[in-house]
């Protein structure tokens, strides 16, 4: 049985690990584990900059992934982005991001946000799969960045 739940300060040890662990794998970037500390605390400590969700499989935190709004004047509501999505390798491919993906959607329906939105490393072609056997697409915009 999966329970999807906002994750809670309880969780941020598991998150940071998480998000650690998630940058190497897709990215072989090293983030520095203070840092990570500070950004994951910052969502907790602010409501504004997001929300943190979790999976738990066996009462153990399995999955987690970050939601951040943007606010869309053309809809006049907020547009939620899914990001620093990490699942435990023991549990991919197990249905649990599906699961956190339909129960986050469902979530942002009943707040009355114009959608989900996410951006995936451009190599990652399981990533891409999986977000397009949820329904979701890659045909609308292009993403251009500018990053420190």
């Amino acid at each position: 049985m999966i329970l999807i739940r906002r994750a809670t300060s309880k969780d941020i040890t598991e998150i940071i690990e998480f998000q650690v662990k998630m940058a190497w794998e897709t990215e072989n970037l090293h983030l520095p584990t203070e840092t990570v500390t500070r950004g994951v605390e910052a969502v907790f400590e602010d409501g504004s900059k997001g929300e943190y969700w979790v999976a738990e499989s066996e009462g153990k935190v399995a999955a987690s992934l970050l939601i951040t709004f943007e606010w869309s004047d053309w809809r006049n509501t907020k547009v939620w982005w899914i990001q620093s999505v990490y699942v435990l390798p023991e549990h991919r491919r197990s249905g649990i991001f599906r699961s956190m993906y339909e129960y986050i959607r469902n979530e942002s329906e009943k707040c009355k946000a114009a959608g989900l939105r996410l951006y995936v490393e451009t190599s990652n072609r399981i990533a891409q799969s999986t977000y397009e056997s949820l329904g979701m697409s890659s045909e609308h915009y292009i993403m251009y960045e500018w990053l420190k």
